[in-house]
């Protein structure tokens, strides 16, 4: 890849795509909890920048970038009225929040990875950030929704493993083809964390428990 890792245009077309969609999750959520417009315009913000609020706390960016762009607000309110009035179009509300939260978690995955190689950020802690962009703001959302975020919950499909793995690929490809179009690997790491994600849904892929921790949880009860 690029030794700039994403191009500026590029890093900004990755992160408002990803406003947008996590903005969406948020809204269709609160439809899904029977909130006002307000509430809908809460969940649709916090979701939307909350994961990138925290990558720039780590990396020293700050202000952070959804304070200095008034387009990072706009999104998820233009995000919020959209969902407002389509709703009634969605058949099936909560399979959509899943399909337009898997979205979110590519697309934050890979601008979140690309944003903290360009800093400079070591290879792990790079891997961990762009995780940490993408479930951050799903996980203030479940938490002001009152549900228990998935990715603490033993019952839930993969939600932070795909952002692992399509940071790790991010990451090798810098590392070990640094002359890679950089478009063409954050398209396909981020087609590769959305299709995971939404396997994982279909199939019920979860990750690894303790052995025997279910027997014991089920006995205590």
């Amino acid at each position: 890849m690029h030794p700039d890792v994403l191009a500026t245009t590029l890093e900004n077309v990755f992160n408002l795509i990803g406003i947008f969609v996590f903005a969406i999750s948020g809204a269709l959520l609160a439809v899904h909890k029977n909130y006002d417009i307000v509430g809908m315009a809460v969940l649709a913000e916090i979701t939307a920048t909350g994961g990138g609020i925290l990558r720039d706390l780590v990396l020293g960016a700050v202000p952070p970038a959804a304070f200095t762009d008034h387009v990072s607000f706009l999104i998820p309110l233009g995000a919020t009225a959209l969902t407002f009035f389509a709703h009634p179009q969605l058949n099936r509300i909560q399979s959509a929040v899943l399909v337009f939260d898997a979205a979110g978690l590519a697309v934050f995955c890979v601008e979140g990875t690309a944003k903290a190689l360009a800093y400079g950020i070591g290879p792990i802690e790079a891997i961990a950030l762009g995780a940490m962009t993408a479930v951050g703001g799903g996980i203030m959302r479940d938490v002001l929704a009152n549900d228990r975020p998935a990715v603490l919950r033993a019952d839930s499909e993969l939600y932070a493993v795909p952002a692992v793995l399509g940071a790790a690929v991010i990451v090798v490809a810098h590392a070990l083809a640094p002359g890679l179009n950089p478009p063409l690997i954050a398209s396909l790491a981020a087609l590769f964390v959305f299709a995971l994600r939404m396997a994982a849904l279909r199939y019920g892929w979860r990750a690894p428990r303790p052995w025997g921790a279910g027997a014991k949880s089920a006995n205590r009860q």
